[in-house]
């Protein structure tokens, strides 16, 4: 077993499940307009579903408003049916012909709160990912002792530098999650 490939293995795992944690909290409104609150809405536009983003630019003027401009003006009522039909968005657009401006009403405090929970599984799913990567690799470690490839002293110090690994990983999905709680609370 090479111990310093099964690590950057491991690191690879553990960050790319970071960079999806990072993917999941742009999801999360926040009451502020963002334009990645979009990212999800597919359109039924060309006989095909499409991402909004790939028919429409999406621009947020204000802190309450995202104003989403077809390329095309033919696909104005299929997007704004699209954004009013994405339940997770609970969204009422109104276009005027040319744009579709969608108003994001301002959060409650416990819809405030149901996204602090949807964020605390977020957490936790991102806990999951990092620790099934840890799993692995200490078990491509334990194989190799069995097999007499390495000994007993350098598996623990294996374990110990994946240890390591997934406690930084941990810290910064905890910092990332933290900052977030803040801004979802902040009114």
């Amino acid at each position: 077993m090479d111990s310093n490939r099964v690590l950057s293995e491991s690191k690879t795992k553990m960050t790319a499940a970071v960079e999806h944690f990072k993917d999941e909290l742009k999801k999360l409104r926040t009451g502020r307009a963002h334009p990645s609150m979009l990212d999800n809405v597919t359109v039924e536009a060309y006989g095909q579903q499409m991402s909004l983003k790939g028919l429409a630019g999406i621009t947020a003027p204000d802190a309450q408003l995202l104003v989403v401009s077809p390329f095309d003006p033919n696909n104005l009522e299929a997007i704004v049916t699209a954004i009013r039909e994405n339940e997770a968005l609970g969204l009422n657009p109104a276009d005027d012909g040319r744009v579709v401006r969608v108003a994001i009403p301002p959060l409650t405090t416990e819809t405030r709160q149901d996204m602090v929970k949807v964020l605390n599984q977020k957490v936790e799913e991102g806990a999951v990912s990092l620790r099934n990567a840890r799993h692995e690799a200490i078990r491509q470690a334990e194989q190799a002792e069995k097999n007499k490839s390495i000994g007993k002293d350098e598996r623990f110090k294996f374990e110990k530098q994946v240890d390591d690994l997934l406690n930084q990983h941990k810290n910064r999905l905890d910092e990332l999650a933290k900052a977030k709680e803040q801004e979802i609370m902040t009114v």
